[in-house]
């Protein structure tokens, strides 16, 4: 579906590419004005409007000039549809995107991009007068354009737009599986193809049982491919924030720890030990928190890649729920030291920095769990 272009046509394709549109307007003005029988010069500059999104009727104007020197012109009938949408007129597109399919029925794109727009417009239609889409009406839409992707597909089996809009049509139909699949599609064509990469590991790391280290390796290796993804970022963040969250369990583990030390909870049948503690015991009592952090923190931290590392230390800049989780690991920690360290000769001071130390974290866990950004 391509022809030569006049050089200045090619190159105010080119300026639209890189959203300069009103130099590409220019551009097309002075060509038109040479040869207003240009059919692509009026389809770019349909384009140039449709893009820019700043005037829809001025690209129904472009298109219909080009539909007057050739009605059967694909390019500018594609142009057309986009034109109409922006204009706003969606439903009168559906007739231009069949007459496409007439005209050229061995053209993967036509197919592909009424698919896409199809089960919309019956939506709209649907919605006509009360405002509500009908669900039966629009499952039907869904399934006659599920139709017509999937023999854009058999055209057009290297086309990835094709498989886009298959899996838009598997995902509005909450067929999950086909979905998965054209995720894979889309993923054999196009490596780095930022949305199914973004949908393949967000479904990896939010799986049941995966731990936080490993849905952050997850979402690091796939913002290697596509370091611009915000999803992948965002569920980076999401994954670095559980490994924070991780690191106030150690804090709370610490003060249970601290709290058996010094038997500071009675139990039936057992004498609690005399206070004050003497030295040796009460040093003794940092060796098993020294543990938990050395193999629940340090360990673990030094193991990260260091691109999840960094995010850590971006994280804690950018979220305050961040600096929140450290501040109550820290505090309890505190309250853990001051039971297990000072003399006590009894125990209710140790008790309310327990309690001190517990009640902030056990406070907010429930409330910071989904917290993201």
């Amino acid at each position: 579906m391509t022809t030569t272009l006049h050089p200045a046509v090619e190159r105010a394709d080119l300026l639209i590419d890189l959203k300069r549109y009103e130099e590409a307007r220019e551009l097309l003005a002075r060509r038109l004005a040479e040869a207003p029988d240009d059919i692509r010069a009026w389809v770019e500059l349909a384009r140039s409007h449709v893009e820019d999104k700043e005037d829809g009727a001025k690209a129904l104007e472009a298109t219909e000039q080009a539909l007057a020197l050739n009605a059967e012109d694909i390019g500018a009938l594609l142009m057309h549809a986009r034109a109409l949408r922006v204009g706003g007129r969606f439903p009168e597109t559906e007739g231009v995107l069949r007459e496409v399919i007439r005209l050229a029925p061995d053209y993967w794109f036509g197919y592909a991009r009424l698919a896409d727009w199809l089960w919309r417009i019956r939506a709209i239609r649907s919605g006509q007068g009360t405002g509500e889409i009908q669900r039966d009406a629009l499952q039907a839409a869904l399934r006659e354009a599920d139709l017509i992707a999937q023999e854009a597909i058999r055209l057009g089996p290297e086309e990835v737009y094709a498989y886009e809009v298959a899996w838009l049509i598997a995902d509005m139909s909450a067929d999950r599986s086909v979905a998965d699949r054209m995720d894979e599609a889309i993923l054999r064509l196009d490596p780095q193809h930022e949305l199914a990469l973004a949908r393949r590991t967000k479904k990896a790391a939010t799986a049941p049982g995966v731990k936080a280290k490993e849905a952050a390796t997850l979402y690091a290796d796939a913002l290697a491919s596509a370091p611009g993804s915000a999803p992948m970022q965002q569920g980076l963040d999401v994954a670095s924030y559980r490994l924070l969250r991780g690191v106030r369990w150690l804090a709370l583990l610490c003060l249970a720890l601290a709290a058996a030390g010094i038997d500071l909870f009675a139990t039936d049948g057992e004498t609690q030990r005399e206070l004050p503690l003497v030295l040796g015991q009460r040093l003794w009592d940092l060796v098993p928190m020294a543990a938990v952090w050395a193999l629940g923190a340090l360990l673990r931290y030094r193991r990260l890649r260091a691109g999840i590392r960094v995010n850590l230390h971006s994280l804690i800049r950018r979220f305050a729920w961040s600096r929140v989780v450290l501040a109550q690991a820290a505090w309890a920690m505190l309250c853990a030291l001051l039971i297990t360290q000072l003399p006590w000769t009894e125990r209710t001071v140790p008790l309310v920095l327990f309690w001190a130390g517990l009640v902030p974290s056990v406070a907010t866990m429930w409330f910071d769990r989904p917290k993201t950004r």
